[in-house]
């Protein structure tokens, strides 16, 4: 199974999830780190899976395509400052989202339950 990574190295507060990618291999999971400034890879065959850092999420956290129109919109000023919760509410009003996993990553590497993590993963696969 793919797994998009999202998320910034550089920058402290979001690159939890990239951390865990890098350090962590799983049987059967492919990460693949999809630079911040580019699209979702969209593939129409099953489940979309999401790694990303996430703020305002006390722990790590799984949300399905139910949950996107509650995610919270970074501020935006220009055509560059759309985020990924921009883009997947976008391609969910499109159509192009059917069935999509995310798990959440909280900014605060102290709370980043890894287990939890790779729980999660294995029960995807």
């Amino acid at each position: 199974m793919k797994v998009y990574v999202f998320g910034n190295i550089d920058v402290e507060g979001d690159n939890g999830a990239i951390e865990f990618a890098q350090k962590n291999k799983i049987e059967k999971i492919d990460f693949e780190f999809v630079d911040p400034n580019n699209d979702l890879p969209l593939s129409d065959k099953g489940v979309i899976c999401i790694l990303d850092t996430m703020m305002g999420i006390e722990e790590v956290t799984l949300f399905s395509e139910k949950d996107i129109d509650g995610l919270d919109l970074a501020p935006r000023v220009t055509g560059h400052d759309y985020d990924l919760g921009f883009q997947l509410k976008y391609l969910k009003k499109i159509g192009k989202i059917k069935k999509i996993r995310i798990i959440g990553v909280p900014m605060d590497k102290k709370k980043i339950d890894y287990e939890r993590i790779i729980f999660i993963l294995r029960k995807l696969v």
